[in-house]
């Protein structure tokens, strides 16, 4: 389907068109029957008081969708050891929410009536939490480098709790699914953020050849990583509609996603820094846990892989033992989630080195400007054996500084300790790797001037298609009102990887752009319109970066945390839209915010949700935000001629290490503060307890 050029006003105006806007009067509705037992053995799923109400064509259960599994996992890292997990649960439940039977009727009343009606008897097994030791192992990394060469003055320390969080995004999932008999095609409409690979796993799921799944992603309300892999229920909805023959549409209730959607997070970090008499950082040894959920979706490995070859971000270090560990618990799936790993080691490095700086005796900024990696380095190889390709972090911080203006912000919180306020300030700078690999474009221009673009590459809110119809009018010298964009339909865009790892501009831009070139040359040679050109642009790893400062303030008499001041210099290469840009800082930044102070899943022993609803679940609110300074610096990466890098992911990153930074200062006057987040006030307040009732014994 053609999305708008311009969508905002479309989407203010409720004109959107998302998935359950695809559903006919006629399409059956789906209700799924949930565990309510984390780890438990199917006994017994009676439907017959179901099948009797009226308006119920069918109740599956595992036996009727045997041999249908969800997809593989991104076999890019081996070994691996996964198994994949069936559509409805049996012989075995794995997780609270995990489908064990379907209903379907006739309308949305009937299946959840029914659903209510389906007996499920099942037998109570013990439970793998996030620290148990049996929980099966799924994938291991390590990187050792370099040797340490000089004499240990200080060796911070560092356990961080990163808990599990939900992408909260607006719309919760959904799939319609629609036979086509003449056709004996598919017809999927489903919120994806890689449609191609999407229509690929459906297929192969049902048993179809690739041709007869047509999939559409139209407008989705939020992704955020969450809509990258798809899950058992778009399966089913796609399975149900095949061998109905009819259309079939489910969409998930705001429950249904704390229990069954895919989280992310969900780490434990250790750490440790050593660091010479003059400041010089010698070793960074790091063991990195990650717990998974029951299944695991596509990308379920990428956090850990990312947290591990991100270290130590920008520094230079001597030498890096870095480790990590991914294992299941009986939980809901843990997918990537905006960052995917880099909020992690940003995280835990920027945390040892603040605590390098106080049991030294030094400023936090000039230990970290003695040890960052300076811009002549680039391309500079890090331990991990990845390649930075550009960027200047030194001047990040500088300007940082320069902007926030840090020797004054330093007095001032002298001023206000000396009246008994506990202020403190954060800074965290952190790489962002803005993926690799292909992407694709076609660009025809038609006889009449107008000129159609198809990426393979869709939108989830970013402006894509602003971005992309920008590309095209400036490169063939069209008006930008002349150039229609399509994303996100398998049947009129080349396939492609898809909008996530804050790929899209540089690559699949990259991708617009080359065509466009291509058609211009024709052009140029007098070849006559209607002209058409298909590309392939295929590209290493560019890396963004950026500096986060801010001062927060904690309530003695409650431990309330306030963001008082939060400034940000990024460097996500050349900007093409400045406003897309900054909406994306700001979005990202909102989700950072609420990681560092308020979003926690919390799961008890017995593997039951405590969380799982927005009463138990807190996220931002408008006035949870504090005014952000957005200041940029734009070093262009070599790796894309338009000299882009990614930016969707940043304020997931930066901001949570500061924050944690600018809290931990703020109680530094009691000593070191052993502080996870969320920092609540609560936390903060107990803290302040502890050591004040301490003090006073």
């Amino acid at each position: 389907m053609a999305k708008p050029m311009r969508d905002d006003e479309t989407l203010i105006r409720g004109l959107g068109f998302y998935v359950q806007d695809a559903a006919p009067d006629q399409a059956l509705h789906v209700a799924f029957v949930r565990s309510d037992h984390a780890h438990a053995r199917v006994l017994e799923v009676d439907a017959s008081a179901a099948l009797d109400l009226p308006g119920v064509v069918a109740v599956w259960q595992a036996s009727d969708v045997t041999g249908v599994v969800t997809p593989g996992v991104n076999p890019l890292w081996p070994p691996l050891l996964d198994s994949p997990m069936p559509l409805l649960a049996g012989p075995w439940v794995e997780h609270v929410g995990q489908a064990v039977a379907m209903v379907l009727a006739q309308d949305a009343a009937t299946a959840q009536e029914a659903a209510l009606l389906v007996q499920v008897s099942l037998e109570a097994l013990p439970a793998w939490g996030a620290d148990d030791p049996d929980a099966s192992l799924v994938h291991q990394v390590a990187h050792t480098h370099g040797q340490a060469q000089g004499q240990v003055a200080v060796v911070a320390r560092a356990d961080l709790t990163v808990p599990r969080l939900l992408a909260m995004a607006m719309e919760p999932r959904a799939c319609v699914a629609q036979w086509h008999a003449q056709e004996e095609r598919l017809h999927i409409w489903l919120g994806s953020q890689s449609p191609a690979r999407a229509q690929a796993d459906i297929a192969r799921a049902l048993g179809l050849a690739q041709a007869q799944v047509h999939l559409i992603s139209p407008h989705v309300g939020g992704a955020f990583g969450s809509k990258a892999s798809i899950s058992p229920e778009d399966i089913l909805v796609a399975l149900a509609a095949h061998r109905w023959r009819t259309t079939v549409q489910w969409k998930a209730s705001r429950s249904e996603e704390f229990l069954s959607g895919q989280h992310g997070r969900a780490a434990r970090l250790q750490g440790q820094l050593a660091v010479d008499a003059q400041g010089r950082f010698l070793s960074l040894q790091a063991q990195l846990h990650y717990t998974l959920g029951a299944w695991l979706p596509y990308s379920a490995l990428v956090p850990m892989r990312n947290a591990a070859r991100i270290l130590p971000g920008p520094y230079r270090v001597d030498r890096c033992d870095i480790t990590g560990q991914s294992r299941r618990s009986h939980t809901a799936p843990v997918g990537i989630y905006r960052g995917a790993g880099r909020p992690e080691a940003a995280l835990l490095m920027e945390t040892l080195i603040d605590q390098a700086a106080r049991q030294g005796g030094w400023d936090p900024v000039p230990l970290r400007l003695r040890n960052l990696i300076d811009a002549s380095a680039m391309p500079y190889r890090t331990p991990t054996g990845e390649t930075l390709d550009s960027g200047d972090f030194p001047q990040l911080l500088r300007l940082a500084c320069e902007r926030f203006g840090y020797d004054q912000e330093r007095e001032r919180q002298r001023q206000r300790r000396a009246q008994g306020e506990w202020v403190g300030l954060g800074v965290a700078l952190y790489v962002e790797p803005c993926g690799q690999g292909w992407e694709s474009a076609r660009v025809t221009w038609h006889a009449d001037g107008h000129v159609s673009v198809a990426s393979g590459s869709p939108d989830q809110g970013q402006g894509h298609a602003i971005t992309y119809g920008h590309i095209a009018a400036s490169t063939l010298g069209v008006p930008f009102a002349q150039v229609q964009v399509l994303m996100g339909d398998t049947d009129l865009c080349p396939p492609g990887t898809g909008a996530l790892a804050s790929r899209s501009t540089a690559i699949g831009g990259s991708a617009v752009l080359q065509a466009c070139q291509s058609l211009r040359d024709q052009r140029a040679q007098g070849l006559p319109l209607p002209l058409t050109t298909e590309t392939r642009f295929e590209s290493q790893e560019a890396w963004a970066s950026g500096c986060v400062l801010v001062r927060m303030s904690v309530d003695a008499a409650t431990g309330q945390p306030r963001i008082e001041r939060l400034l940000w210099v990024d460097d996500a290469g050349l900007s093409l839209q400045p406003d897309l840009v900054r909406d994306q800082l700001v979005g990202g930044a909102a989700q950072g915010i609420g990681q560092a102070l308020m979003e926690q899943m919390v799961y008890d022993s017995e593997g039951q949700l405590l969380t799982g609803s927005l009463m138990d679940y807190a996220v931002p609110r408008a006035d949870d935000m504090p005014p952000i300074e957005l200041h940029s610096l734009h070093t262009p990466s070599p790796l894309n001629p338009l000299g882009a890098k990614g930016v969707g992911e940043a304020g997931c990153i930066g901001v949570p290490a500061a924050i944690m930074n600018a809290a931990r200062d703020a109680l530094s006057p009691l000593g070191e503060v052993d502080l996870q987040l969320p920092l609540r006030a609560e936390q903060l307040w107990l803290a302040l307890q502890a050591k004040t009732s301490g003090d006073q014994t």
